[in-house]
């Protein structure tokens, strides 16, 4: 029988190690990238060239099994005509296949694995190891979660990643920036005591947290941004700035602006300091709530412009035409009576935050992982977490944080949302507008698809990837 005759036909050949050289299905015919020897011998039997026909189509499995294993050791790749040939060659030279790698794991073991055994596969299978972490300080950026948050990652999995760093020569430590907001993270005292109540510590995660924009969060450096069209400089955190290499470890979940968090939002704005995630929220100046103030004075010390007041009721009043936005009175009052609510219309903020990441990034080694697991509906900033929208869906991987980013909500998309959550219920709603969407039916008001584009277009990394399943 000749191959490829019979639509039915199948067959490969196989050397004298067993190994598959090439294979054929139907019409579909396969060769090896490798010559075939002038002779083989299958089970003893000699042959020559010719293709060996194997009656396997009958049984669908072992079909499967014979794709895979010739993926894997004869590095088969179908044979194509001089028309399918040009046409490759002419995407090629467009640019279009220029795909960035993203390796997953899903969650499931076997006995006597752990999670944390596995993630330290998928990093290595990833590349990790091509990066000189020999002496140098390598950052790892993540979010400790917010007190009252239990949806953050587990300090588990950052010992794992902080171990292999560790075995390649490198010293880690756990970063993060105070947060623009009133909270348990404003200041670097309150953000390492949080850390240290949500579980991170030394002996957690094997190695040390430096808090990135110092202890008022004004400690930062002031970036250029590259290709950059909102933001032509950023400031971000010192103590990231100061390291060799970044390595994001981001939990991957919804969020209430931005559509979801990933590692474009861990960096660009987990990285920037006050001043700098000012800048990415808004246009303008921080308010006071007078009915809050109690004209203590502390924001005045600490105010970078002058711009603060106070009236005949000692209640302070920031002048929008002085302040320079920096933020600084933010985490100075005790009170919280101080706070930004001129946000940015919400297309503008993504793409400022990519613009952040880039600068983060950009001219020197940086690693992106992420974890889809307890998908909440909203950030960890928040001082709680509805239940997940989404399933736990895996680990993944990559250079690229774009592609990271897409590959993620690509997953995601796929997904079965969960009935009882916020997600399910608007689902469930009678006049509820389908968006074919899970974040932006999730929350309707979000913008998702801007960071990626904006992130693409500036050189950031690429929408397209090639996802490569890591057992």
């Amino acid at each position: 029988m000749v191959p490829g005759e019979n639509s039915g036909s199948a067959g490969m050949i196989i050397d004298e190690r067993y190994k598959v050289k090439a294979i054929f299905i139907g019409h579909l015919r396969f060769r090896c990238i490798a010559p075939v020897s002038d002779e083989l011998r299958v089970r003893g039997q000699a042959f020559d060239r010719h293709w060996v026909f194997l009656p396997i189509l009958t049984n669908p499995q072992r079909l499967f099994m014979l794709f895979a294993y010739a993926a894997k050791v004869g590095k088969c790749r179908p044979k194509r005509d001089r028309q399918s040939r040009e046409a490759e060659r002419t995407v090629k030279e467009s640019g279009s296949m220029n795909k960035s790698k993203v390796y997953y794991s899903d969650f499931r073991t076997r006995l006597g694995v752990s999670q944390g055994a596995k993630l330290q596969k998928l990093i290595k299978k990833a590349g990790i190891g091509d990066i000189d972490f020999k002496g140098k300080f390598v950052a790892i950026k993540m979010h400790f979660g917010e007190l009252g948050n239990f949806a953050y990652l587990r300090p588990n999995y950052v010992k794992a990643v902080a171990d292999v760093i560790k075995e390649l020569g490198g010293k880690p430590f756990l970063t993060d920036c105070n947060t623009l907001y009133p909270g348990s993270r404003k200041n670097a005292v309150d953000h390492l005591m949080n850390a240290e109540i949500n579980g991170f510590n030394s002996v957690t995660t094997g190695c040390y947290i430096i808090i990135g924009d110092g202890l008022r969060g004004t400690d930062d450096v002031e970036v250029p941004v590259v290709n950059g069209e909102y933001c032509k400089t950023a400031l971000i955190g010192r103590a990231v700035m100061d390291a060799d290499i970044v390595i994001s470890l981001s939990h991957f979940k919804g969020h209430e602006s931005t559509g979801f968090g990933g590692a474009i939002k861990n960096l660009g704005m987990g990285c920037g300091s006050r001043a700098g995630k000012m800048n990415q929220h808004n246009d303008g100046t921080p308010q006071v709530d007078r009915d809050i103030c109690r004209g203590c004075g502390r924001c005045t010390a600490e105010c970078g412009s002058n711009a603060i007041s106070y009236g005949d009721d000692r209640k302070a009043f920031i002048d929008p035409n002085i302040c320079k936005g920096c933020g600084r009175c933010i985490g100075a009052c005790a009170f919280d009576a101080i706070s930004n609510i001129n946000e940015s219309a919400g297309e503008m903020l993504c793409c400022k935050m990519a613009e952040y990441t880039q600068a983060v990034c950009y001219g020197r080694p940086c690693f992106h992982i992420s974890l889809i697991m307890d998908v909440s509906p909203n950030c960890d900033c928040h001082g709680e977490n509805d239940a997940a929208i989404l399933p736990d869906l895996g680990m993944l991987a990559s250079f690229d944080p774009v592609a990271l980013d897409q590959a993620c909500v690509d997953l995601c998309q796929q997904a079965a949302p969960i009935r009882n959550s916020q997600l399910g219920d608007n689902l469930a709603k009678p006049d509820w507008h389908h968006h074919h969407d899970h974040f932006m039916d999730s929350n309707p008001n979000v913008h998702w698809k801007e960071t990626l584009a904006h992130g693409e277009k500036i050189g950031l990394g690429t929408r397209q990837y090639e996802l490569i399943v890591v057992k």
